[in-house]
This record gives C-alpha cells, sequence and structure tokens, in this order.
C-alpha cells in the first residue's frame, strides 16, 4: 500500500496531435498567377539568358505594332539595346501608337492577364496579356529595377504621362512610383517603355535583329530602327503604304465547342430562348440550322438557355457534330497577301540577290475547331544564297517571327513531309528539309493560333492545319519547277544560238574567201535551225526605285508571227510611256496588262518598252511575263497565259499536249494525292 504522504496528486493532460490532413490544410493557400510565373519563368521563353533579351524585345514590339494597326497608324518603331557591366542591358521600345490613357498604364505594364483581346475572337499578336508585363516583371526580378513607362494619348492631354512601375507578384498588381506628367518634345502620340534585364546578346538566327529584319518581312508597312549595344544603326525601312486590312472580331463558331463552352455561354447570354441564344450568340447559324438542332437534341425551342442542364447541352453539343455548318467567316483574318509577301522578301533579302521569287500563295479560308486560318506560303530560290545546306525556313503566325523550337512546329513538319525531289531538290529517302539554295516562308493568320506553350515559339501539329501548309507548299512548289524548266530551256536555246551565230558566218564567211563570192544572208537559215520566237526581257533600274523595262520578240522562224503579250504590272508604279507605246492594247484594274503585235517579218524582232516607278516598281518580275495567240511550244522566254487571268478573245493556237495540264485543277488534285512530275 502506498504511503500517504500528504501531496497533491497531479494530472497532466496530453494534447492530442492534430490529423495530418488538417496540418496539411493550414498550409494550402492561393496562388498568385504572377507568382506561378515567377517561379515558372521558362514557360513564357525566359529560360536562357539571350533568350529572355529577345523575349522582351518580342512582346514590346508585337504589342507596338497590334496598337498602330488597330488605331489604322503606319507604325513606326525604334528598339535600342543599351550593354552595362554584369550582363545587364537596358533596353528601350518607343512607337508612334495612340497611346494608353493614364488611369491604365500601371494594368497594361505591371499586371499580368489583364489585356483587351483575350475574349475577341480576331486575328491579333497578343492575346492572352502576359508579354509585357512579364517582360517588366522578368526585368525586376534579375536586376531590381523598375521598368519606365512614358506613353502621350492624341486629342486628350497635352501632356504625356511617366512612371516607374513594378509588380507585386503577391497580389498580381503594379506598384507606381515617380509618376508625374511632362512635356514630350516633337511626339503626339506613342509609348515607350524603358527595362533593364539580365541577358547576354547574341548575333545569328536567333538574335534581336534577325528576329526584327523577319518581323519586318511580314508587316512591310512597318519602319523598324534598331540600335545594338555597339551603337551601330540598322534602319528596315517602309517597304509599303498599305496598311493590312482590319480584322473584325467574330462570334463563335459552333464546331468544335464543348459542352462546358456552351454551358457557360448560356449563363451568360442575354437572349430569352435557347433557339435566340443559337442564332444571336454563335456565327454562321440560322434560324434552319437552329431548329435543326433543337430538334435532334430533343429541346423546346422556347427553354431559356439559363434552365439549360448539362446533359441538354451534351445533347447539343453531339446535334452539332451533325449538322452542316457552313465555315467560320474569316474577316476576323488579316492574311499578308501574295503581293506584299513578295514586296517584304525583296526589300530585306534583296542583298542576296535570289534568282527567282515564286509567286506566293495565299490558300482558301479554313477552320479548326471552330477557328479560322489561313496559310501563305512563298519561295526564293537561288543567287547568292548558299546552296551547300538545308533551305533556310521563316516561320510566322499573325505576322511574328517564331525563331526557336523549330522541330516542335507544325510548319517545320510540313516541310519535311514533302517530297521536294519532285521540284529540284536535293532530300535523301523523300523525307527531311530539303537542301538547296532557297528560303521558305510560311506564315499562318488565325484567331487563335494553336501555339505549343504560352511562349509561342511553334505551332502544334494538328492534321488540318499541317495538310494546308503542305499543299501551299506544292503550289508554290510547282511555279518554281516550271521557272526552273523555263530557265533550263532558255540556257540550252541560248547555247545553240552562240552556237549557230558564231559558227555559221565564220564559216560562210572563210568559204565566200575561199570562193570568191559575195558572203550569203544567213537570216533564213538561221531561222530554219533555231525555229523559235524567243522572249528577251529587259531591266534597268536606275535610282530613286525608276526602273525601265523592255520585252523584246525574236521571231527566229520562217514565217511572219503574230503574238499577244501579257504582263502583271502593279498600277502604283505605271508610267505614261506605257500608254503610248503602238503594241499597247488595255490594262485593267489588276495591273494585267496586255499588247498585241502583228506580224513581226521572219528573222526580224519587235521591242515593247515601258517605264515603272515608285516603292512598287521592283514588283515587277521578268517571269510574269505571258503570250497568247500563238503556239507555246515554239516560244522560249515566256510561258502560255494562264486560264484564270479571265482575259477572253486569246485563243491559243496550235495548242501542243504537254500544255493541256496548265488548265488542270491543280488545287482539288492535290487535295487527293500528291502531284506526280509533270
Amino acid at each position: 500500500m502506498r504511503p500517504d504522504t500528504g501531496d497533491k496528486v497531479t494530472t497532466i493532460a496530453v494534447k492530442k496531435a492534430a490529423p495530418l490532413a488538417e496540418r496539411l490544410a493550414t498550409k494550402q493557400q492561393e496562388i498568385s498567377v504572377t507568382e506561378f510565373f515567377e517561379k515558372n519563368k521558362h514557360i513564357l521563353g525566359f529560360d536562357s539568358r539571350s533568350k529572355s533579351l529577345l523575349m522582351g524585345v518580342k512582346e514590346a514590339v508585337d504589342n507596338a505594332l497590334d496598337a498602330c494597326e488597330e488605331a489604322g497608324i503606319l507604325p513606326d518603331i525604334s528598339v535600342k539595346v543599351v550593354r552595362h557591366p554584369d550582363d545587364e542591358y537596358s533596353v528601350t521600345i518607343e512607337d508612334n501608337g495612340p497611346g494608353i490613357v493614364h488611369r491604365m498604364m500601371g494594368n497594361v505594364f505591371g499586371r499580368l492577364l489583364y489585356g483587351s483581346r483575350f475574349h475577341a475572337i480576331r486575328q491579333s499578336r497578343g492575346q492572352q496579356g502576359i508579354g509585357i508585363s512579364a517582360t517588366v516583371m522578368y526585368g525586376y526580378i534579375t536586376t531590381g529595377k523598375p521598368a519606365h513607362i512614358i506613353s502621350k494619348v492624341d486629342g486628350i492631354d497635352e501632356v504625356a504621362w511617366q512612371m516607374d512601375i513594378i509588380i507585386n507578384t503577391k497580389i498580381n498588381r503594379p506598384d507606381i512610383v515617380n509618376e508625374s506628367p511632362f512635356v514630350w518634345k516633337g511626339k503626339e502620340h506613342g509609348t515607350s517603355i524603358e527595362y533593364t534585364i539580365k541577358g547576354r546578346y547574341v548575333t545569328g538566327k536567333q538574335s534581336i535583329f534577325e528576329y526584327l529584319k523577319n518581323t519586318a518581312i511580314v508587316n512591310p508597312h512597318s519602319k523598324i530602327t534598331f540600335t545594338d549595344p555597339d551603337g551601330k544603326i540598322f534602319i528596315f525601312e517602309r517597304a509599303t503604304d498599305v496598311m493590312p486590312q482590319r480584322p473584325k472580331e467574330i462570334k463563335p463558331h459552333p464546331a468544335g465547342m464543348e459542352i462546358g463552352d456552351i454551358l457557360k455561354l448560356s449563363q451568360l447570354t442575354e437572349q430569352k430562348t435557347v433557339k435566340l441564344f443559337l442564332i444571336n450568340d454563335f456565327s454562321r447559324m440560322t434560324s434552319r440550322i437552329a431548329d435543326e438542332i433543337i430538334k435532334k437534341s430533343d429541346l423546346k425551342s422556347s427553354i431559356k438557355p439559363k434552365n439549360l442542364t448539362h446533359e441538354d447541352c451534351k445533347k447539343i453539343v453531339k446535334s452539332i457534330e451533325t449538322v452542316k455548318i457552313i465555315a467560320p467567316p474569316t474577316d476576323c483574318l488579316s492574311p499578308i497577301g501574295g503581293t506584299l509577301i513578295k514586296k517584304g522578301l525583296m526589300h530585306v533579302l534583296e542583298g542576296l540577290r535570289p534568282d527567282y521569287y515564286a509567286p506566293p500563295i495565299t490558300r482558301s479560308p479554313k477552320s479548326v475547331n471552330g477557328n479560322p486560318f489561313v496559310v501563305e506560303v512563298g519561295i526564293v530560290y537561288g543567287g547568292e544564297i548558299p546552296s551547300d545546306g538545308q533551305v533556310s525556313i521563316l516561320r510566322f503566325a499573325n505576322r511574328v517571327p517564331l525563331l526557336f523550337q523549330p522541330g516542335a512546329c507544325a510548319i517545320t513538319k510540313a516541310i519535311a513531309d514533302v517530297d521536294w525531289r519532285k521540284y529540284g531538290f536535293e532530300q535523301r529517302g523523300g523525307k527531311g528539309i530539303p537542301f538547296g539554295p532557297a528560303i521558305f516562308l510560311v506564315h499562318i493568320a488565325s484567331a487563335k493560333v494553336p501555339f505549343t506553350s504560352e511562349g509561342k515559339e511553334a505551332v502544334a501539329n494538328i492534321p488540318e492545319i499541317v495538310n494546308e501548309i503542305e499543299l501551299a507548299l506544292k503550289l508554290c512548289a510547282r511555279s518554281l519547277k516550271t521557272h526552273i524548266n523555263k530557265e533550263e530551256k532558255r540556257k540550252k536555246t541560248h547555247v545553240k544560238f552562240e552556237i549557230v551565230h558564231e559558227i555559221l558566218p565564220e564559216f560562210a564567211k572563210k568559204s565566200a574567201k575561199f570562193l570568191k563570192r559575195p558572203i550569203p544572208e544567213l537570216g533564213g537559215t538561221i531561222s530554219k535551225i533555231m525555229n523559235v520566237v524567243w522572249i528577251e526581257p529587259t531591266v534597268v533600274t536606275s535610282k530613286k526605285n525608276n526602273r525601265s523595262v523592255s520585252l523584246t520578240i525574236y521571231n527566229y522562224t520562217t514565217k511572219d508571227r503574230s503574238i499577244c503579250l501579257h504582263a502583271q504590272l502593279p498600277k502604283e508604279a505605271v508610267d505614261l510611256t506605257l500608254f503610248s507605246s503602238e503594241f499597247f492594247t488595255d490594262m485593267n484594274d489588276e495591273g494585267k496588262t496586255t499588247w498585241t503585235i502583228n506580224n513581226i517579218p521572219a528573222s526580224k524582232s519587235v521591242t515593247v518598252e515601258f517605264k515603272l516607278s515608285g516603292r512598287m516598281s521592283d514588283m515587277f518580275s521578268a517571269d510574269d511575263v505571258y503570250v497568247s495567240g500563238i503556239d507555246p511550244s515554239m516560244v522560249v522566254g515566256a510561258d502560255q497565259l494562264p486560264g484564270d487571268w479571265g482575259i477572253k478573245g486569246m485563243d491559243i493556237v496550235e495548242l501542243d499536249t504537254k500544255d493541256i495540264e496548265d488548265d488542270i485543277d491543280v488545287e482539288a488534285i492535290e487535295e487527293t494525292e500528291d502531284l506526280e512530275d509533270e
């Protein structure tokens, strides 16, 4: 028995530990979107010092181009990069856009996922509202220095506003300091951003210079001035004053909609019935189609959209898949167009002096997942373009160069899948990037480009897009192959011509001397041997974009010949000398011009002359000269007039069977099977 000591007994209570799930729950908290991207900078493309420096410039220039185009202003953009110690660079991008109102400046540059284009279904360079604010965030993270913003709005206030901005990553809001108005001398409107960033300046294919050069190619309406860290200034002059077509915002197209999309839109609509909801809140939806969808979904047309259940929306989605709905409208897109693609390439790549610019191809609009898109392709060939390596590939999406991740891009895949051996290129095994002296340009314009990441560096391999790129490449390559074949024929004929003109006269001269007789006239003999009508274009370019063009027709046949010449001329560059020619017949609204030359005597020649001047003068190419009214098989130097020119009364005589293929619907053939060698 325990003795009684008289002391009080103390009871110790042991606190029971909280369950693990409860302890974990206390640690869970909402993550700011800014904090997420701060820790995952590589998702936005800031995954190396050299790439980060480029990405900041890219985002600012993209924003500047979008702002200028929305305001109908021809862009004038300057980019300046200054090198500092410790791998720091200060970057300044200034534009002549409409400016940003004072109260919105902080949100535009200091708040991620904030913008005006995310919900708009139309083509634009930026949509997520991430790019420029992510640049501000990354610059502050790597250097601790804020971004300095200046903006002036025309017509609202005479002063500009300036401020220093950093992003509060905890709440995804801007912290603004040193805010003040000031007079921005010589500037009516525009925006400037200066930020400091850790980086590494490089040259080559993935450099700031290359990005700006490529941007100038697909934005020929822009002037871009670049000052590199060594103080060298590069100016990419504006190649045209023609602004791109401004894309219009469209309603969502029902094709490709998911159940959740229909459910969300039904809760937001102001329409009173499901039928009105389908007709008014979607594009290409008629009353008849809406009735058909409602009937197949076993719903009443009078039901309120807000009363639609998950099961109802599921039925609607399935019904949409079975109903034929016209493709989405394409006025939400702004493709570059063949003329300006060629103009941009000529303006920027003229230092390479290529032999041939294949007529660019702009495909008919298509759609994928309800989003319309257009594919455009151009090929530059020969001249001083290096021929000992793979062809150069210029990838673009919504007029923005794609410089990274080529192996993950649908554009690269489409190029690699074409059998380029059919078109005169070296390609081992018929697969992969071909070798040869060429540059391939591919542009995708879409209301929503399916990029592989938020960094917008590559286009996803979606079958519909890959197929469209392949078809456009093949059509463009056909023109190139025709040009190559024509040049080979011209060279062979030229060699034959030189031999006949040099050997026969020399032989006749010596024979006449030996026989002590007069030297015979050899014109008829030479014509019998040659038996061709030779068209020799000559283009002389002088200063101030003036070009003198002469088209000489040599009749090396034994009969008098009549011929019609046709050429695609830039109407803006036409000189009055064109109309004073005795052979001039007509020019239509598209610049398609016709000359009629009758009864050219055998062994004689006739010359058509005209002048072009101005910025668009270099758009004329000798490869754009065609003939009609004569058997094209006997013509060297020009092709048969294409059937799609729409010029009536220009019937081809003595048509050779090998030329019948020119009238075939090439596009229809290529959509069902690969083209065989011509």
